[in-house]
């Protein structure tokens, strides 16, 4: 199964492509519109588009976070025309990678890096003449791997459920 991850931002999104090995095979961070484009182009290459969907913790929020919410449904309008839409919170990534719904964005990077990693075992990029597997990626495109990496954990573990 291929799934297509998206995290997304009010201006800019983030998105991997990966499959039931777990193997990329594209991402990103992108502005909204291209991610868009990336997406509709992309639909008849996967089984699934998977989407962090936001999570109230009772805190006000501005705009952007509304503005991430609309982004969120027109990702989701688009791609459900073609195949299925799935969300993911934040809550269950941290639980499927790190155990510990009190994980930071650092602890799941790390959590990627020692699971994935082949050679570099300090930041899972290699260099240019020797990438290892997470070269290029940066900033938001760890988030996507995450919704990825933790949808993937789901679908072959169905039978377990971890409580957020």
């Amino acid at each position: 199964m291929k799934i297509f991850a998206i995290d997304p931002g009010n201006e800019f999104s983030a998105y991997c492509i990966m499959d039931d090995e777990y193997q990329l095979d594209g991402f990103a961070k992108l502005p909204n519109r291209e991610l868009m484009d990336v997406l509709l182009n992309r639909l008849s290459d996967v089984d699934l588009v998977v989407i962090e969907r936001m999570q109230s913790y009772g805190m006000p929020v501005g705009k952007e976070t509304f503005e991430a919410c609309e982004w969120i449904g027109r990702y989701a309008q688009e791609a459900e025309k073609k195949v299925p839409v799935e969300y993911i919170f934040r809550q269950e990534e941290k639980l499927w990678i790190c155990h510990d719904t009190r994980a930071k964005d650092t602890n799941i990077r790390l959590a990627l890096i020692e699971r994935f990693a082949k050679h570099d075992f300090k930041n899972g990029k290699g260099t240019k003449n020797n990438p290892d597997v997470f070269y290029g990626v940066s900033k938001d495109v760890w988030s996507s791997l995450a919704i990825a990496v933790s949808k993937h954990d789901m679908i072959k573990n169905k039978g377990e459920k971890k409580n957020v």
